[in-house]
């Protein structure tokens, strides 16, 4: 109702003898929601520890159903490795956690409490070293990074995200959407690059990938860019055409930069569990992959996958993907993962 209105409103009840007219409740409820507070968004590590809750409550399940009131003996040990290698750690992560632990609580009456502060203290210990953030060289003009990875791994939202954060930190961001196989991904790296302000350097579909890296590096070069992101194309049903096509944008970017690219990340998504090592392993074959980042955590039981990936390559792991939103996307810390992926809610 119009200010005019109001006015008439009330004036017709004083002349009918009554009084002036109440506001109508959906403008006092209005009033009232606009006064309260928007609600706070949880700290990354509730998040954290709620988007490892399938993980985790897979592992603490079978903990509890194992150590109740038991000896940690030879057969209870043996089980232990048993749950630890369903829980996607890996044969030889399981078998290094209950030597471990053998060592020290053999044959000792044990809780499921006391086991999993143990397993998160030798899993931190596992994932420590690889525990990396993403550091750029203020040398570099641009530091240029390569994305790879499959189809459907989540690597181009993860470029969006992690040019987002370093715009946040002040610094230059290009993109070049080099997966020119998939339109829609192209699309969408431009639609990343409208929230962040980043200029995106981009062909037709089909576009040759390694000429469009050459371009954008040039173009970064003029620019003094801080960061070149590239996309890279992730069909693996046909292997030797993407080895090829990665091995040329190397060699190509190389022709402008010798140094470059300074790092290939490979992105990989967590719901695929144990086929996240062949992954690694054909990445790999193909290029220099020089650090990780897993997405989906949130997606998965099957977070445990990342401690038998560290085990296994030692390559850093820069940052982990808990959610769809841009801040769900973090630097990589060791203890605040183990403790999550066990359900322990202290990181300090």
């Amino acid at each position: 109702m119009s200010e005019s209105g109001e006015k008439k409103s009330g004036w017709l009840g004083r002349l009918m003898g009554g009084k002036s007219a109440a506001p109508a409740p959906a403008a006092a409820e209005t009033a009232t929601a606009a006064a309260e507070p928007a609600p706070a968004k949880p700290s990354w590590a509730a998040r954290l520890r709620a988007g490892l809750s399938r993980s985790s409550s897979r592992l603490t399940q079978g903990l509890s159903d194992l150590f109740t009131k038991r000896k940690l003996d030879d057969e209870a040990l043996q089980d232990l490795e048993d749950l630890l290698i369903t829980a996607d750690l890996g044969t030889a992560t399981a078998r290094r956690v209950t030597q471990t632990l053998a060592k020290t609580r053999f044959d000792q009456e044990v809780s499921a409490d006391e086991v999993r502060e143990a397993l998160a203290e030798e899993i931190t210990a596992i994932l420590a070293p690889v525990a990396r953030p993403l550091s750029l060289d203020p040398a570099r003009k641009p530091h240029v990074v390569l994305m790879v990875g499959v189809n459907g791994s989540g690597k181009t939202t993860t470029i969006g995200k992690l040019a987002k954060s370093f715009r946040d930190q002040g610094l230059s961001v290009s993109l070049a959407a080099g997966d020119t196989f998939r339109a829609a991904a192209v699309e969408q790296l431009k639609v990343w690059g409208e929230r962040t302000g980043c200029p995106v350097i981009s062909r037709g579909q089909g576009a040759d990938a390694a000429s469009l890296a050459f371009e954008a590096l040039e173009e970064a070069q003029k620019r003094q860019d801080d960061l070149l992101l590239i996309d890279t194309a992730g069909r693996l049903q046909n292997k030797t055409d993407l080895m090829a096509e990665l091995q040329k944008v190397v060699r190509v970017i190389r022709k402008q930069d010798p140094s470059a690219p300074h790092d290939i990340l490979l992105v990989l998504d967590a719901t695929v569990g144990q086929n996240a090592h062949s992954q690694v392993e054909i990445f790999k074959s193909m290029t220099e992959v020089t650090g990780l980042v897993l997405t989906k955590l949130d997606g998965t039981a099957r977070g445990g996958v990342l401690v038998a990936l560290a085990e296994k390559f030692g390559l850093p792991v820069h940052a982990i993907g808990i959610g769809e939103a841009a801040d769900d996307l973090r630097p990589f810390e060791a203890r605040a993962f183990a403790r999550s992926l066990l359900d322990l809610d202290d990181f300090a």
